[in-house]
C-alpha cells in the first residue's frame, strides 16, 4: 500500500481487539448481552465484528492490488494466501494441546472464521483484478438479490416452502447439513456455512468500493461521501429487514447492508479524526492491526489451550484463572468482562512488541 490510511489501520486493530473481547470471556454463562450474538434474527454489537473485518479485507484488497499485474503470478500469490488462511482455520478446529493432537475427524468442523476469510479473499481479489467498480457494484447487488430470492422463494427438494427461521426448511441450513453433515458448528447449521459465504463476498465488495473511494485526493469530500454512503446503506438495510430479516447466522442481505453501513459510518468518523484533522490516537490498536491475522490465530489457539489444559481434575487453566478472579470481584459478569479485557491487554502488548521489532507476519 503506497499511501497508508491511518483510519483503516486503526479500525482493523479495533476490530481484532473486539474479536478477542467477545471470544474470551471468563465464563460463557456470565456475559453482558451486547457481547453475545443475537439468538437468530436481530443485531448486537458483537454481530458487527466479523463483517467489519471482511469489509476491511475489501479495503485492503483495493489498495494492495491497485497496481498489481493481472497475471498468473498474482493469481498464484492470492491462491497461496487463501490456502494458508483456510489451512490455519482447519488447524484451529482440529488442534488439541495433548496427544493425540488431532480431534476426532468424523466430527471435525470444516467451516470456520479463517476458512471464510480465505475463501472470500480469494474470490473478491480475483473480482477486483478483472472488473471495474461498476461491475463490482452490480455483482454485489446481484448477489444480495439472488440470495434473498433463493432463500425466500425457491421450494426445497421435498416441495416444502423455504423459511428464514432456524429450521430444516432454511436453505442455508439445509445445504450445510447436506454438504457437511456432522462437520458443522451445530447439528442443524453453521454460522460460517457454505451458502452464507456467498453474501459475505458482497460485504467484502462493499469494502473494495470504499477503498476506491478513499483513493481520492480530497479528504473532506471522502469523509462526507463515506458518511453519506453509510447512512444510505443503513436505511436500505433496515427497509430490507422488513422482508429479509437481519441475521448474522445466515448472513442475510439486509445484514450485509446494515453492517456495511455501520462500518462506513464508523470509518468515516475515524477517518475524519485521523486522516483529515490529523488527530493521533489509538496507536496501540494500529500495532495490533499490523499483525491482525497472526494475533487472531494466536488468541484462538491459546484460548483453546487454556480450556483444554487441566490443572486439577475437572478444572481447566481457564476456569482456574477465572475462579481466582471471582475471589477479588464477586460480580460474575463483571469478572468475566475483566478477564476478557485482561486478555486483550496481553495481545495489545504483543502487537506493540511485534511492531517495535518489525515482526510483521504476512499470512
Amino acid at each position: 500500500m503506497a499511501q497508508r490510511i491511518e483510519s483503516v489501520d486503526l479500525l482493523r486493530g479495533i476490530t481484532i481487539a473486539a474479536m478477542i473481547l467477545v471470544n474470551t470471556p471468563g465464563s460463557w454463562s456470565h456475559v453482558y448481552p451486547p457481547l453475545l450474538h443475537a439468538n437468530w434474527h436481530g443485531l448486537t454489537p458483537t454481530d458487527l465484528i466479523f463483517p467489519f473485518f471482511l469489509f476491511i479485507v475489501g479495503i485492503s484488497i483495493s489498495f494492495a492490488y491497485k497496481n498489481a499485474q493481472n497475471n498468473r503470478t498474482t493469481y498464484k500469490k492470492i491462491a497461496i494466501r487463501s490456502a494458508k488462511l483456510i489451512g490455519l482455520g482447519l488447524f484451529l478446529n482440529a488442534f488439541l494441546p495433548y496427544y493425540p493432537f488431532i480431534d476426532e475427524l468424523s466430527t471435525l468442523r470444516i467451516p470456520g472464521v479463517l476458512q471464510r476469510i480465505g475463501l472470500v479473499f480469494f474470490i473478491s481479489a480475483l473480482l477486483f483484478l478483472n472488473f471495474n467498480w461498476k461491475i463490482l457494484f452490480a455483482t454485489g447487488i446481484g448477489i444480495l438479490i439472488a440470495y434473498w430470492l433463493f432463500l425466500g422463494f425457491v421450494p426445497l427438494p421435498d416441495g416444502s416452502l423455504p423459511t428464514f427461521e432456524r429450521s430444516p426448511n432454511n436453505w442455508a441450513n439445509y445445504i450445510d447439513v447436506q454438504l457437511f453433515g456432522k462437520h458443522n458448528y451445530k447439528a442443524d447449521y453453521d454460522p460460517e456455512g457454505f451458502l452464507s459465504t456467498l453474501p459475505s463476498i458482497a460485504t467484502t465488495i462493499s469494502g473494495i468500493l470504499v477503498g476506491k473511494l478513499l483513493s481520492g485526493i480530497d479528504k473532506n469530500k471522502n469523509f462526507l461521501l463515506l458518511f453519506a454512503v453509510g447512512l444510505l446503506l443503513l436505511i436500505s438495510g433496515e427497509a430490507w429487514n422488513l422482508y429479509f430479516p437481519i441475521n448474522k447466522a445466515i448472513w442475510s442481505s439486509s445484514f450485509v447492508l446494515v453492517t456495511s453501513g455501520w462500518a462506513c459510518v464508523l470509518l468515516a468518523l475515524v477517518y475524519y479524526c485521523t486522516d483529515v484533522q490529523q488527530i493521533k490516537f489509538g496507536n496501540i490498536f494500529k500495532y495490533l492491526g499490523t499483525n491482525a491475522i497472526t494475533i487472531y490465530f494466536l488468541s484462538s489457539l491459546l484460548s483453546k489451550c487454556f480450556y483444554l489444559i487441566e490443572l486439577h481434575p475437572n478444572t481447566s487453566l481457564h476456569e482456574y484463572l477465572y475462579e481466582n478472579l471471582l475471589t477479588v470481584i464477586p460480580d460474575k459478569k463483571l469478572a468475566s468482562l475483566l478477564y476478557a479485557l485482561t486478555v486483550i491487554g496481553f495481545y495489545l502488548y504483543a502487537g506493540y512488541f511485534m511492531y517495535r521489532r518489525k515482526w510483521i507476519i504476512k499470512v
